[in-house]
């Protein structure tokens, strides 16, 4: 049986991390060029791996390729679900005009933007934790070779 407790204070660094990112660049009003947002999945997948990593290691070799998998996913969901509610929580009122902004930047029609936009964000925050995840999975997975197991 898994325990949540290590996936999950991860996915809450991680959080932090991706906000204290975005306050960043909110300081220097680069939050509306898109680019920027790139460095999100370095440091989801950071988190991620490290999850996974410490996971092995506390489970030696009863750590299998499901255990690896659920602990990536626990930990970029939690992440993803945690920045989503801050960055609503920032686009409508701790600074309530910047969905304007980055819709006159990238959209004419501000019409049900709000919702596409935090649908946006989670979305890339979910399939960046699933392909992350996959990815990292094959550098931590048992070989079936018998000549190269790993420990």
């Amino acid at each position: 049986m898994m325990r949540f407790a290590l996936p999950i204070r991860f996915g809450i660094a991680a959080s932090g991390s991706l906000i204290a990112y975005f306050l960043v660049l909110s300081l220097f009003s680069l939050t509306t060029n898109v680019f920027f947002s790139l460095f999100n999945g370095v440091i989801t997948g950071f988190a991620i791996f490290e999850a996974i990593k410490y996971q092995r290691l506390a489970e030696g070799k009863e750590f299998t390729y499901t255990s690896g998998f659920k602990t990536g996913l626990v930990t970029g969901f939690v992440a993803t679900v945690i920045f989503t509610l801050f960055f609503a929580l920032y686009s409508t009122e701790i600074n309530p005009g910047f969905l304007k902004e980055l819709s006159s930047a990238w959209f004419k029609d501000f019409q049900n933007f709000e919702a596409i936009v935090f649908f946006t964000v989670a979305i890339m925050g979910f399939a960046t934790t699933l392909v992350l995840t996959l990815s990292f999975m094959q550098l931590f997975k048992s070989s079936n070779n018998p000549k190269q197991r790993s420990v």
